[in-house]
């Protein structure tokens, strides 16, 4: 039996919107463009860059602080009793406890690091303390949103790579600007599924530029999630389903002859982290590294500066470019349990939603991150951040609570006025 909070029937849903949270979304989506601009307009060195990112993480969580504590919507107890945030909370424990045994070039910075991916989690988990996910969820979103359209005007200013891929050369890849885009695109669908304004033009905005970045893994993971929405979802009509693959046509069509000229230069001239013989390279590498210490890894940001460069271009890897193969890297059969246990929880509590249609959405959107993971993934955090698998988990767990409330008025007014009450609020 699903654990239901020691409350009275659920209060309906909080309306509005959260400035704290959108800021927040706006934060964790534009931030990887801070150092980049940092050191092309300012002339800063990328230290500095990434130093100002870190600071104004640490000052949105005690801003957050700030504003939150004292207010109390939802107990931490209850949060926690919930299986994918206590998967959460066991990779940031597991991912500290490293950091006696790592072996980073240097264990202050790393500390940083670990403090930094912290302050993510628990800057939302305050936020959904003091308000209802109801509000938060969308709020986060809508920023994360706005500041992804940022960052994806800033890409497209950038000078483009000697590939033809978005990006600047030595600061900020293909791969990274892709990522919290795609995410964002998303998000924009779950508003749009919510209900919470028209968001077609910042996701057609967003998905062009996702395409533009020609970032293959991140492309093609999210054509496999709108592919699976597409197929299954059966609160679309076929005339939507049939007007956004002709879209989407259109635009492939429209960056055919980019798509050409990139994949001759990748069959002729691509470097050791793009072609797949190079990626295979680092996954061997990675994995016989990782079999030397088995159980619990070589600890938290343990690859920069320690990993030696790869092939005769002497590519220098920030990861694994896989996520499994990184966590075992990193943590070891440990880190592995956590994966398993962190996807695999999410993946189950879908199961509780009342809406078909957004138990699909948020299924496509796992298979969105497991399918990017396979090729790419991040120096520190799961693929999917955990700020965001806590974020959806709180999602989930009031729309189970929700919907008894709900139900319960739609039978009081139509027994009262005789009129039937219509309609999914998530259908689109």
């Amino acid at each position: 039996m699903p654990y239901l909070p020691n409350r009275e029937v659920p209060a309906r849903q909080e309306n509005g919107t959260d400035t704290l949270a959108q800021f927040a979304g706006i934060f964790f989506a534009f931030r990887a463009f801070i150092m980049v601009l940092s050191v092309r307009l300012l002339g800063t060195d990328p230290q500095t860059g990434t130093a100002i990112t870190l600071i104004a993480d640490a000052l949105l969580l005690l801003a957050t602080a700030f504003c939150c504590i004292g207010e109390g919507n939802r107990k931490l107890g209850e949060m926690s009793r919930t299986a994918s945030v206590r998967w959460c909370l066991a990779y940031l424990v597991l991912s500290c406890a490293s950091l006696l045994w790592s072996e980073t070039s240097s264990l202050p910075i790393a500390v940083v690091y670990w403090v930094g991916m912290a302050a993510d989690f628990f800057a939302v988990v305050l936020m959904l303390r003091a308000r209802s996910a109801a509000v938060i969820v969308p709020s986060l979103m809508m920023g994360y949103v706005w500041g992804a359209c940022l960052g994806g005007v800033v890409a497209w200013l950038l000078p483009a790579q000697s590939d033809l891929r978005l990006g600047d050369e030595e600061l900020l890849g293909p791969n990274n600007i892709a990522y919290p885009l795609a995410i964002a695109f998303l998000f924009a669908q779950f508003l749009m599924r919510k209900r919470l304004g028209n968001w077609a033009l910042p996701a057609t905005f967003l998905g062009i530029t996702v395409l533009r970045s020609l970032s293959k893994t991140t492309i093609l993971a999210l054509l496999a999630a709108e592919a699976l929405v597409l197929i299954a979802d059966r609160s679309m009509s076929r005339r939507t389903k049939a007007l956004l693959i002709g879209c989407a046509c259109l635009v492939f069509v429209g960056f055919s002859a980019l798509l050409i000229a990139y994949w001759d230069i990748y069959l002729n001239a691509g470097n050791q982290s793009e072609t797949l013989s190079g990626r295979l390279g680092i996954w061997a590498y990675f994995l016989v590294e990782g079999l030397q210490k088995p159980w619990l890894g070589h600890g938290f940001n343990s690859v920069w500066g320690i990993v030696p460069p790869f092939g005769p271009d002497k590519f220098e890897a920030a990861h694994a470019h896989n996520e499994l193969i990184q966590q075992f890297y990193a943590y070891g059969v440990a880190g592995v349990s956590i994966f398993i246990g962190y996807y695999g929880s999410l993946y189950r509590q879908t199961k509780k939603l009342p809406s078909a249609s957004m138990r699909l959405f948020l299924r496509a959107c796992l298979l969105f991150f497991l399918i990017r993971g396979f090729a790419d993934t991040e120096r520190f955090d799961l693929s999917l951040p955990i700020w965001a698998g806590l974020l959806i988990s709180e999602f989930i767990e009031h729309e189970q609570l929700a919907s008894p409330c709900e139900n319960q008025e739609i039978v009081t007014s139509e027994s009262t006025s005789g009129v039937p009450l219509e309609g999914n609020p998530d259908f689109v």
